[in-house]
C-alpha cells in the first residue's frame, strides 16, 4: 500500500498532525466537525494530572505555514486570556483570510510548576510540564513559535533557535502580544522551519526506505535471542538478508549456543526468527528449534499445560507465549501445537482482558498499557495468520481480534497515535505501541479480516505517518515507553520514562510495521 508511493491521501507538506490533509481527518477522523472548525485536543498532562489542551485552528491551505502560539507558561494569567481571545478572533476570520495554520496551546503550565528549557529529568515523571511542551512542539516541527510571556523568563525561546527541538530541529520564535499579528502571518514572512523541512524529510520516506535507514542500526545482532532482536532480524529477511540472519542464527542451530540457556517468555518469543528461517531456507534444524518452545506448553506425558510458563500474568505473553507454538502448527502440521495456542491465549484472557475489550498489563492493575496492548495485537494477528480456517478455534480467535481492533480504533490520538495509558487522555503517546497496533490492524485489512476497511485504512495511513515522523537519523525515536515490570497503580503506568533518542524496542517495532506495509 505505501512502500513504492506515497500514501495518496497525504500532499506535500500537510498540517503536521499526522502528516494527513487537515480535512481528510476532520471529515475522516472526527466527523462531524466542519473543515475550517477550531479543535481542541490534548497534548499532555500536568504534574499534578491536569490535562494540558491545544486547540487547532484550520488556515487556508494545508501548505501554508504552521505556527504555534504558547500562553500560560507561568500559569493561568492575563496571557492565557489573551491567547484564548486571539484564538477565537482568528477563528472568527474567513478561512481565506487565515495565512497559516495555527495551534495555540493557551495554558501549558497549569499549576505554575518551575520550568526550564531544554527540559532535563526523566519524561514525563519529572518536569512533565516543560517535556510536554517541548516534545510536542519538536513532533509538530512548526515553522514559527509564538511566545506570549513577557520576556520568556522560562528560555524557551533561546532553546528553540539553538537546540534540535525533540531532535527534530531548530524553530525560530519570538514573543507575541497582538491578536492582530496571527491576522499578518502568510507564507511571505513565515518561512519554513528547520524542523519542519526534517519532517517533510521523514515523511517522503516510503517504508522500504525507513526500513534500510534502520536496519543500518538494529537487527545486526542475535548476542541476546529475544523478541526484541528476532523482530529486528525479520525485518533483514525482509529486505532479502537472508546470509546475514542465516549466520547470526548459526550458533544456535549448531549447537554451540543454548537458546533457552536462560529461559522467559521473551526468549521464547526470540525463537521466531527460526520459523521464519524454516521458511525461507527450508532447513529442518530451524523447525526443531521452534519446536523446543512449542513443547514447552505439553507435560512428560504429552498432555497440553494450563498455559504456557513464564508469562508472569502480562499481557506481553498474548503474544511471547503463542508465536512458537503457532509457528509449529504451520510447520509441522501437528493440530496440538494450535490447541495449545487457543488454550494460552483463552488463559491470558481470562487474567487481562477487560469488558471494554483493551487488555490490562497484568492484574496487579486494571491500566491499559500501551505496549501491552500492542503485544496482545500482535500476537493474535500473528496467530490468526498461522492457525488454519477450519480449526475449531477460529472463529473465536477472529472474533478477539476483531474486538480488540475496534476497542483499540477510538482511542488513536489526534496526530495518529495510541497513547502509553490508551484509555488516559493525556497520557504521552507511544511509539512502539503505535507501531505493533499498526501492524496487526494492516496485517487485517491484508486478510480481510476487518470490517469497516476505510476507519482501519485510515487508522493505519495515520499511525504510520506518525510513526515515520518521530524516526529520527541515526535511529531515534520521539517516546518509547521504558520496559515495564509489574506495577499496581495507574500513575505508575503514567509516570513510565518516555525515551527520546535510540531505542532497541522501537527500532524493532517501527522495523515490524515497515516491512508489513512493504508487502502491499
Amino acid at each position: 500500500m505505501l512502500d513504492n508511493a506515497k500514501p495518496g491521501c497525504m500532499p506535500p507538506r500537510p498540517v503536521r498532525m499526522g502528516g494527513m490533509p487537515l480535512l481528510g481527518i476532520l471529515l475522516g477522523a472526527c466527523g462531524a466537525l466542519t473543515a475550517d472548525a477550531a479543535e481542541t485536543f490534548d497534548v499532555g498532562r500536568a504534574s499534578d494530572g491536569t490535562r494540558i489542551d491545544a486547540v487547532l485552528v484550520e488556515g487556508a491551505s494545508d501548505d501554508a505555514p504552521l505556527v504555534v502560539l504558547v500562553g500560560g507558561l507561568a500559569g493561568d494569567g492575563d496571557d492565557s486570556a489573551a491567547v484564548r481571545a486571539a484564538v477565537e478572533r482568528f477563528d472568527a476570520l474567513r478561512l481565506s483570510k487565515r495565512g497559516v495554520n495555527l495551534i495555540a496551546i493557551p495554558l501549558a503550565n497549569p499549576g505554575g510548576a518551575p520550568l526550564a528549557f531544554p527540559p532535563s529529568g526523566q519524561a514525563y515523571r519529572e518536569n512533565a510540564e516543560a517535556h510536554t511542551l517541548w516534545r510536542f512542539i519538536g513532533a509538530q516541527g512548526p515553522d514559527l513559535v509564538l511566545i506570549a510571556d513577557g520576556d520568556d523568563t522560562f528560555g524557551l525561546g533561546d532553546a528553540l533557535a539553538s537546540e534540535p527541538v525533540a531532535l527534530v530541529g531548530r524553530i525560530p520564535s519570538r514573543r507575541w502580544s497582538s491578536a492582530d499579528e496571527l491576522a499578518a502571518l502568510d507564507a511571505s514572512n513565515v518561512p519554513r522551519s528547520e524542523a519542519g523541512r526534517e519532517l517533510e524529510r521523514r515523511r517522503a520516506r516510503t517504508p522500504r526506505e525507513l526500513a534500510l535507514e534502520l536496519t543500518e542500526h538494529y537487527g545486526l545482532d542475535f548476542d541476546r535471542p529475544w523478541y526484541i532482536e528476532a523482530l529486528a532480524l525479520r525485518a533483514q529477511l525482509a529486505l532479502g538478508r537472508v546470509e546475514l540472519v542465516r549466520g547470526l542464527a548459526e550458533p544456535y542451530v549448531s549447537g554451540e549456543r543454548d537458546s533457552l540457556e536462560r529461559p522467559s517468555a521473551l526468549a521464547m518469543a526470540g525463537h521466531l526468527i527460526f520459523g521464519d528461517l524454516a521458511r525461507a531456507t527450508g532447513d529442518a534444524r530451524y523447525v526443531a528449534l521452534v519446536r523446543k518452545v512449542a513443547d514447552l506448553g505439553f507435560d512428560d506425558r504429552g498432555a497440553m499445560r494450563e498455559s504456557m510458563p513464564y508469562h508472569g500474568e502480562y499481557s506481553d505473553s498474548v503474544f511471547m507465549g503463542t508465536v512458537s507454538l503457532a509457528q509449529a502448527g504451520a510447520l509441522t502440521g501437528e493440530r496440538r501445537y494450535f490447541d495449545m495456542a487457543v488454550r494460552h491465549l483463552e488463559f491470558m484472557q481470562r487474567l487481562v482482558l477487560r469488558s471494554d475489550g483493551l487488555y490490562r498489563h497484568q492484574p496487579a492493575a486494571d491500566a491499559a498499557w500501551g505496549r501491552g496492548n500492542g503485544f496482545a495485537a500482535l500476537g493474535l494477528a500473528l496467530l490468526l495468520s498461522e492457525l488454519p480456517t477450519d480449526h475449531p478455534k477460529y472463529d473465536f480467535v477472529l472474533d478477539s481480534y476483531r474486538s480488540h481492533m475496534a476497542a483499540l480504533l477510538p482511542h488513536q490520538n489526534r496526530d495518529g497515535l495510541w497513547r502509553n495509558v490508551i484509555d488516559v487522555p493525556g497520557a504521552y503517546p507511544e511509539l512502539t505501541g503505535t507501531a505493533m497496533i499498526g501492524f496487526a490492524m494492516q496485517r487485517g485489512l491484508t486478510n480481510g479480516w476487518l470490517d469497516n476497511e476505510r476507519a482501519y485504512r485510515l487508522a493505519v495511513e495515520r499511525a504510520w505517518d506518525a510513526v515515520n515522523a518521530r524516526t529520527g537519523p541515526g535511529g531515534t525515536f520521539i517516546d518509547v515507553c521504558e520496559s515495564t515490570a509489574r506495577i499496581e497503580s495507574l500513575q505508575g503506568y503514567l509516570e513510565r520514562e518516555a525515551i527520546l533518542g535510540p531505542d532497541p524496542r522501537a527500532g524493532a517495532m517501527a522495523l515490524l510495521f515497515a516491512t508489513e506495509l512493504m508487502r502491499n
